[in-house]
């Protein structure tokens, strides 16, 4: 039986977007580099969540528990054998491998690991960003969007994990009904920080008059908000969004995932390859690190129906910034410079694998595994260069 150690480090997860060294969000005059907006993980410090852990069960436990309230009932039954009260169980999550997410001492954190229906745990840390971002005018078709073609979108859905949407943006289709947010004491899908929105302009702005075009343009999307108005969040909100998405999408659903952890999360890797399982698609950001991707979660997901994308400029160059490797990143697509949908109506450019990944969440929604590609990147870190993904 594999036991995965109990991790006991820092670590943090950031959007996968352009960052600057300081935490606000500040309008910003365009730069002749187009790759200096961007930085490493961290633009905001980050520590472990002290006392709260993610606790996994092995595989297939959750399976046999069958419903929420039954999943609830064994994890309180598992904390009384350990000698914990169950007032300290906060939440539950389903899916593979499906577990809880509870205050604990790091004597109970040890304890619980020896159980044997326990796979792993690992403490809850902060998720943080800083924006960086040009408000600009509109355009129709932009040329990342010409570059790795566009359809019709129409009926197909898209789930955001991300800063929230828009809700009332004139060029996005967003269901209400079905968007969450997953941020204690916030329970609005609604974006107060940015990037959510355009990362779903890339995946579906609408073919209309207005703004600009998605790659699978009116496609649906639905807000997974996990990330405050202050670009800060929690690792166990993107675990709980996965399992609402697994409960809740159907097969040929897409997600995006435009995050990154500076480390890496079995759990959180295998919430991912458990949704994928189900016949949903998800497009994942390689990262900004300019590392090898197979360092962090959850760029690092291998598995059917898990694509994660590096970053290439307008000249078909591998971006200075973008993770790389063959052994985890599946395409390249367009992440400098990328002109979208922004809250409050407006439209922004920004730069980074978080505007790359939603480039191959569009085309999963209009071709699913079909993807092709047109020609390779230049400058590949790794001398084997990605595919640039195309229609």
């Amino acid at each position: 039986m594999k036991q995965f150690p109990l991790v006991l480090f820092a670590a943090l997860i950031a959007f996968a977007s352009c960052k600057k060294g300081d935490s606000t969000n500040t309008l910003t005059t365009p730069t002749p580099d187009p790759n200096a907006c961007v930085s490493g993980t961290a633009a905001t410090g980050s520590d472990v969540i002290a006392g709260r852990y993610i606790v996994a069960y092995q595989t297939g436990q959750v399976s046999r528990m069958a419903t929420e309230a039954s999943l609830e009932r064994n994890s309180e039954n598992l904390l009384q054998r350990h000698g914990i009260a169950t007032g300290k169980l906060e939440a539950v999550f389903g899916g593979e491998p499906g577990g809880f997410i509870a205050i604990l001492s790091e004597a109970e954190a040890v304890g619980l690991q020896s159980d044997p229906a326990i796979k792993a745990i690992e403490p809850d840390r902060v998720i943080a960003l800083a924006n960086c971002f040009t408000i600009a005018e509109p355009r129709l078709i932009t040329w990342n969007v010409n570059r790795v073609g566009y359809g019709d979108g129409r009926g197909k859905t898209a789930w955001i994990i991300d800063s929230g949407i828009d809700m009332d943006h004139p060029d996005l289709v967003v269901d209400a009904a079905r968007s969450r947010s997953f941020i204690g004491g916030n329970s609005t899908p609604d974006d107060e920080n940015g990037h959510g929105t355009h990362v779903a302009g890339i995946i579906g702005a609408v073919n209309n008059n207005i703004g600009v075009l998605g790659v699978a343009s009116g496609a649906t999307m639905v807000s997974m908000r996990v990330m405050g108005a202050d670009g800060k969040g929690i690792l166990s909100s993107i675990i709980q969004a996965l399992a609402f998405i697994n409960t809740n999408a159907t097969a040929g659903d897409v997600v995006n995932m435009s995050l990154g952890l500076d480390a890496l999360s079995p759990t959180l890797n295998e919430q991912v390859q458990s949704t994928a399982a189900r016949g949903i698609y998800i497009a994942i950001a390689a990262g900004n690190d300019g590392q090898p991707a197979n360092k962090y979660s959850p760029g690092s997901t291998n598995g059917a129906n898990i694509y994660t994308v590096s970053a290439t400029d307008s000249l078909n160059r591998f971006a200075s910034f973008s993770n790389y490797g063959n052994d985890v990143v599946d395409y390249a697509a367009p992440g400098v410079g990328i002109l979208s949908t922004y809250m409050g109506g407006k439209y922004a450019r920004m730069s980074g694998t978080s505007m790359a990944a939603p480039h191959v969440a569009g085309l999963l929604l209009l071709k699913g595994r079909n993807l092709s590609s047109a020609g390779l990147v230049t400058n590949d870190p790794d001398g084997a260069p990605d595919a640039i993904v195309h229609y």
